[in-house]
């Protein structure tokens, strides 16, 4: 069953009517509480630390010290004053999708001749720093992402040339060159404008709040409240959501795959309609099952005589060390009401059932209370990997647990940052990958929301960049997820044609840098932002042998 572009992947002015009554959308975290101007470098630094302490006084001061900005491997070293510093820029980046020109940072020198360094960007000891562009605003948006570098081309993304050299410094106890690299990335940094300076202001903040719980750095602090889906109102938090879907295939196009796998699925079942239950252990808040409820009212036969959906809704207690992005919502977010409600009028019999996060590690059938003549689809988008914080046989066990429930399918989605090292849990090479990820996601959606500030886009950032003060791995390798899940009983299947097709109709409503790859070997779906991957979508069923893990 191929469904149209107006199916899973978006939602008609029907189903958007769900949210009819979510307005006004406006909260107090719209305010400026993540300006980064409040973090003061100078006042995270110890008594002890004289040298780092004299770095740090003139660092924000007017007095003509330079402050080196050395990176490593750079020939040389170049010198910028306090007041270079201060000019970076504060626009929004509201002209991303303009023509690209840049400018020298922090300072352009009047009485430069008009070379090549001169119409290109200036460096910060070997960081491009790119303004705001300016230009014909006639360009589409499909352009958007073309002004940003290739996902592999690092040149011109500095603010990574700050960040991780930074962590690195705290790693070896350089705490000269941490204060260094911080008074400049506070200068740089700012919740608007580019993909870089926006990457600078949540990488600031992370760091922060490693060193925060650093005994060599106990002094630091941050001062700054991160804006995530926790502090936000209810009914804003819904529309940020239902934007960011219709922007950005970052998690509409798993929500796709997946609900038209459980479509597909159902419809090889014979002619006697059975219920349908599905294990919902993911991201979607709510978001992902109007449109799948909608596309059932247009199968052959209808709808299932029943549909259940077990929610397994993280708790602020068991995550809030563990920073697991999108995971969750904010106090007083009632989606079941609404799901119920729109559920009635198609006439769907709809019932959902909550379970804590604290189900995941004793899930079973009497848990979820599964029935016998019923269709049980296990839907799992970025939150298993919340499962590497357990020890092995925990995480084994759950994964046994799930195949002893005998699922139809197991339809699984995560991030794939394509890393198998052994070292990522040490800091500096673990925030290395977060920020790398965190860059993806920033990058494409300056392009999705067409470089424009947004408050929905802001929020979604905030919450993105939650994996930066993730203490663990922020992913595995796609292999080691498929080794895993095999060794626990599943065998691995390849999509159904007609799901491949739906899901590549989807994306071209979206930013050509967006592309999706059929792997031919494992039968994955991967989601790929300009040549680099972000996310791929599995599916299970039940093999025949288990196997330790």
């Amino acid at each position: 069953m191929t469904i149209e572009e107006t199916g899973p992947n978006h939602p008609s002015d029907h189903i958007l009517d769900w949210l009819e009554d979510s307005v006004p959308f406006f909260s107090p975290f719209l305010d400026e509480t993540n300006n980064s101007s409040s973090l003061n470098c100078y006042q995270w630094w110890g008594e002890n630390q004289d040298t780092g302490e004299d770095l740090i006084n003139g660092c924000l001061s007017n007095s003509p010290t330079a402050v080196s900005t050395r990176l490593p491997n750079t020939p040389t070293s170049h010198h910028l004053t306090p007041s270079d510093l201060t000019k970076k820029r504060k626009a929004p980046d509201d002209s991303v999708h303009k023509k690209s020109q840049t400018h020298q940072n922090p300072r352009k020198n009047q009485n430069q001749s008009k070379t090549g360094a001169d119409k290109g960007s200036g460096a910060v000891e070997g960081v491009t720093v790119m303004k705001k562009s300016i230009g014909n605003k006639k360009n589409s948006s499909k352009s958007t992402g073309n002004n940003y570098n290739n996902g592999s081309n690092r040149e011109g993304r500095w603010a990574e040339q700050l960040l991780n050299p930074c962590a690195s410094a705290i790693v070896k106890g350089d705490a000269t060159r941490v204060h260094h690299l911080l008074c400049v990335l506070q200068e740089l940094a700012s919740p608007t404008g580019d993909a870089n300076h926006r990457l600078a202001d949540h990488g600031l903040r992370a760091l922060a709040h490693h060193l925060s719980s650093n005994s060599s750095f106990s002094s630091y602090s941050s001062t700054v409240a991160p804006v995530t889906f926790a502090s936000t109102d209810p009914r804003f938090f819904q529309r940020s959501l239902i934007k960011f879907h219709e922007v950005s295939p970052w998690f509409a196009f798993p929500n796709n795959i997946a609900n038209s796998s459980i479509l597909h699925i159902l419809s090889e079942e014979p002619n006697r309609p059975r219920n349908l239950h599905i294990l919902d252990i993911g991201v979607s808040h709510g978001v992902q099952w109007p449109t799948l409820l909608e596309a059932l009212t247009r199968r052959s036969g209808g709808p299932p005589p029943l549909i259940r959906l077990t929610v397994i809704a993280p708790t602020v207690e068991h995550d809030q060390n563990i920073e697991t992005p999108f995971s969750i919502g904010p106090p007083g977010d009632n989606i079941s009401s609404r799901l119920l409600s729109f559920a009635k009028s198609l006439n769907i019999n709809l019932q959902i059932n909550r379970l804590d996060n604290h189900s995941l590690r004793s899930l079973n059938s009497q848990v979820i209370n599964k029935f016998p003549d019923e269709i049980l689809i296990v839907c799992a988008q970025f939150r298993l990997h919340q499962l590497k914080h357990c020890a092995p046989d925990e995480r084994f066990e759950f994964l046994q647990n799930l195949r002893k429930m005998e699922p139809k399918a197991v339809i699984l989605s995560e991030n794939n940052m394509a890393c198998s090292c052994s070292n990522c849990g040490n800091f500096d090479t673990g925030f290395t990958r977060r920020v790398e990820y965190l860059w993806r996601f920033l990058d494409s959606t300056s392009s999705a929301f067409k470089g424009r500030e947004s408050e929905e886009r802001r929020v979604m950032e905030g919450e993105a960049a939650k994996a930066l003060t993730n203490d663990g791995e922020m992913n595995e390798e796609k292999g080691k997820w498929c080794e895993r899940i095999r060794n626990a009983g599943f065998e691995r299947k390849i999509f159904a044609e007609d799901t491949i097709d739906t899901a590549r109709a989807s994306m071209r409503r979206y930013d050509n840098n967006w592309e999706m790859r059929v792997e031919e070997k494992d039968g994955c779906v991967g989601l790929w932002w300009k040549g680099q991957p972000v996310s791929f979508c599995s599916l299970w069923k039940l093999g025949i042998k288990s196997n330790a893990v």
